[in-house]
């Protein structure tokens, strides 16, 4: 047995050497100029840690999910191998006789030679963002390999090593992908909401309207497949931009359950008309973050499915501001209005209110949103992003403003639709949708606003400090707010009315979730 081993390793280390010398004296016309730069270019993975920069600044939201999945797996990739692979098989690196000197590294690496740490790097960010953007996966798949074959190229690395990090790299991405899968279905966990047993069961989806925002993050992976699959009978319609409100407002009316395929504020657009028209919401998560549905205890579309045939729904809550939002068709070219505008706008608004499911706020949130709605089609989103922030706290003035009839001057106003938990840059989870509170939480204005809103950031619900405070409150009256104060609900942007109330609405809507 032994020395059936030992011929089998011999054999598979005379086929290494022998393809390795053939890599050395074939002639790759152009290969001179470019394999070793490549490689050099992936020394501590620089080249894909730029990759992943430029996608995050100028690719869509699904994109800078997938640069962030490819450097996960980078890490994991490259800290395994560092820890475990090179010092499990201290294999010694190729003698360079035989490699032209051109080709040569100036440099000689210094670790062990099996596996490649390259190649793993380079095929754990290739297969991270394949698996989040296949596009993008598949247009980085030839510069990951030529990185690979760059190792043997210039004779630091045995081809049996390239292929065994290559190996380990996909395995990365795969097991980051898994990891990632494991951390959102803990973050699914229904809540105490009341169930509602007068939701009807459409076994074949007769009956249900879905509404799909194809302009949504991830709409078009949100698998609607398996709608089409599960329930046949569905009426789909898709559409974006200014056409969405009035074909949920028209589904709505005809439909026995009003269903809706998008991000948060498609989902808030299409609540508003449910609770406009009367009839029970079935969300199927398109967006790219989810808040809404990740709090109700929806995973996707499967269990959206099961939940409408077999009729099983619960009540939320919901948010309520009055006089409802003025609406600034494009934040590019917005400009302050005059105060009689406001004013005038804010009568006209007091026909209907708004309406929130996550969160609505004043001061630094929004007006990041308007500097980066602002700048985000010039420069891209990313860059208009950071840009907003370093705009945000910079600011000099917080908001002045009265808050049941006493003036405060504010940094932040948050108000949450029920009551959020864990601490950060913003608050991360709810636990039960229908408990019928707003969760209020004020930073207060005076000193430099990054401190503050950072300091109240690290704090949890019913808090208090110098800099802040949060409670929960049925309702609250705001008052004396400056014409043309942005204001942000569920990610939307708008005008604030001079005036408004806040107020919760317990159990108002039903929306379908599985037992």
């Amino acid at each position: 047995m032994a020395e059936q081993e030992l011929t089998w390793q011999g054999a598979v280390a005379r086929w290494d050497r022998q393809l390795f010398e053939a890599v050395a004296r074939r002639h790759w016309p152009g290969a001179d100029r470019v394999l070793p730069r490549l490689g050099r270019a992936a020394n501590h993975g620089v080249l894909w840690g730029g990759t992943a920069a430029a996608l995050a600044a100028f690719g869509s939201a699904r994109t800078r999910k997938a640069a962030v999945r490819g450097v996960t797996s980078l890490a994991l990739a490259s800290a395994t191998i560092n820890t475990v692979g090179k010092w499990s098989v201290r294999r010694r690196r190729p003698v360079l006789e035989g490699v032209p000197a051109a080709r040569q590294l100036r440099t000689q690496p210094q670790t062990t030679s099996f596996p490649s740490g390259h190649s793993a790097s380079a095929f754990a960010f290739a297969a991270g963002l394949a698996l989040e953007a296949p596009g993008w996966g598949l247009a980085l798949a030839p510069v990951a390999a030529s990185v690979a074959f760059s190792r043997v190229y210039t004779g630091v690395h045995y081809p049996s090593d390239v292929v065994a990090g290559a190996a380990l790299g996909v395995a990365a991405g795969f097991v980051v992908r898994r990891l990632a899968r494991d951390v959102q279905e803990a973050r699914v966990v229904p809540g105490d909401e009341r169930p509602d047993a007068g939701a009807p069961a459409l076994p074949d989806g007769d009956g249900l309207t879905v509404v799909i925002n194809s302009g949504s993050g991830t709409a078009a992976f949100a698998g609607l497949d398996v709608l089409k699959r599960r329930l046949p009978k569905a009426e789909l319609v898709e559409c974006q931009g200014a056409e969405l409100e009035s074909e949920l407002a028209a589904a709505a009316s005809r439909a026995r359950v009003l269903g809706v395929c998008g991000g948060d504020g498609t989902i808030n657009a299409a609540a508003t008309a449910a609770l406009r028209a009367g009839v029970p919401l079935a969300v199927f998560p398109g967006g790219t973050l989810n808040h809404f549905a990740l709090d109700l205890g929806l995973a996707g579309a499967e269990d959206t499915c099961r939940a409408v045939a077999d009729g099983h729904a619960v009540r939320v809550g919901v948010g309520r501001f009055t006089p409802g939002p003025r609406r600034h068709p494009d934040p590019a070219s917005e400009t302050v209005p005059a105060a009689s505008d406001a004013e005038s706008g804010s009568e006209a608004g007091r026909e209907e209110s708004g309406y929130f499911l996550n969160n609505f706020s004043i001061g630094a949130y929004p007006e990041l949103l308007r500097h980066r709605l602002r700048w985000a089609p010039r420069i891209g989103s990313g860059p208009a992003a950071l840009l907003a922030a370093w705009r945000v706290l910079r600011a000099e003035r917080p908001v002045r403003l009265s808050l049941a009839g006493r003036p405060r001057s504010v940094w932040l106003l948050f108000a949450g639709n029920g009551t959020y938990h864990g601490t950060g840059p913003a608050p991360r989870r709810r636990d039960n949708l229908g408990e019928g509170l707003l969760d209020v939480r004020l930073v207060f204005g005076g000193g430099r606003p990054g401190p503050r809103l950072f300091a109240a950031a690290f704090t949890g619900p019913l808090s208090r400090s110098p800099v802040h405070t949060a409670t929960r409150l049925r309702s609250l009256r705001i008052s004396d707010v400056p014409p043309g104060t942005p204001l942000a609900y569920d990610g939307e942007y708008a005008k604030a009315p001079t005036a408004f109330v806040l107020d919760e609405l317990p159990e108002a809507l039903t929306v379908y979730r599985p037992r």
